[in-house]
């Protein structure tokens, strides 16, 4: 597998599932999707008492990459790397200058938001101004959605998370500077977090509720509705954004993007994989 990214997520998952060492030897890219579903899926199975080998890639520019990106920094307690300490050249490591605006970051209290938006915040003039042409009201309504998607995890999932968001110059379609934003939970997922209010039959439809109707698992008015106000600033900004929990995923799919807007039946797997993308805004002259 070249490519493991939301698109490769289903593959990557029945491979880990199915084999007892994963070969990532051939990854030519991974993005924060990517190494968050990576982490989550072995810390899954750690839970149920198998720590899986993940071959590493050969690429001396992902591994660049997965470093720049703390991959490793988590990745030791899930896994038997191979090989367990990957070579990086000096010249790789950590530059001033870069196109990160959140390494790997766990999310487990309130503390941690605050922490995350207070890192993004001091990355984001930088890099969502230069690059994606935000402005102040933009990028404050960034910060609020990244709250949100956050604060999602503290509130439903009963578990600890993660994120991470980076910067890419994104070839397909566009040719556009594109943020991508990864954040990933093994809780309980939105129809169980949903079913004390809303009995939901499936998961496609607690997903469809929370993201499109509003609804929350809390009666009061002002709590709860963090993914309506997520789902707003990614339409302003002509972005796209896909849910997936336990057996089904919802997307919010822009033109200048791809996938499918409903999938059901999909492999099992726990809590809640949100993946944002916001493209470059255009500057009329």
């Amino acid at each position: 597998m070249t490519q493991i990214t939301e698109d490769t997520f289903e593959q990557v998952l029945h491979l880990f599932k199915e084999t007892p060492e994963i070969d990532l030897q051939e990854a030519a890219f991974i993005d924060p999707y990517g190494m968050v579903s990576i982490l989550e899926i072995g810390e899954l199975f750690k839970s149920k008492g198998t720590q899986k080998t993940l071959h590493l890639p050969k690429s001396e520019e992902v591994l660049k990459y997965l470093e720049r990106m703390d991959f490793f920094k988590f990745a030791d307690s899930y896994f038997n790397l191979e090989p367990p300490k990957p070579k990086i050249s000096e010249k790789y490591l950590r530059s001033s200058y870069s196109d990160v605006l959140l390494e790997i970051t766990p999310i487990e209290k309130s503390d941690d938001i605050h922490f995350i938006v207070g890192r993004v915040k001091d990355r984001a003039n930088t890099i969502l101004k230069r690059h994606l042409n935000y402005d102040e009201r933009a990028i404050n309504g960034f910060i609020v959605a990244l709250s949100e998607v956050c604060q999602n995890i503290i509130e439903h999932s009963e578990n600890k998370g993660f994120v991470g968001i980076q910067k890419y110059h994104f070839h397909q379609k566009i040719n556009k500077n594109v943020v991508k934003i990864a954040v990933m939970d093994l809780g309980i997922g939105f129809k169980k977090s949903l079913s004390e209010r809303f009995p939901f039959r499936n998961d496609f439809e607690a997903i469809e509720k929370a993201l499109l109707h509003r609804v929350s698992r809390y009666a009061d008015e002002g709590r709860g509705h963090g993914l309506a106000a997520v789902r707003k600033f990614v339409n302003q900004w002509n972005g796209k954004i896909s849910i997936r929990s336990g057996t089904a995923k919802l997307s919010i799919i822009p033109d200048w993007s791809w996938g499918k807007e409903k999938e059901t039946n999909l492999t099992h797997f726990p809590g809640s994989q949100i993946n944002i993308m916001l493209p470059e805004i255009e500057i009329s002259h």
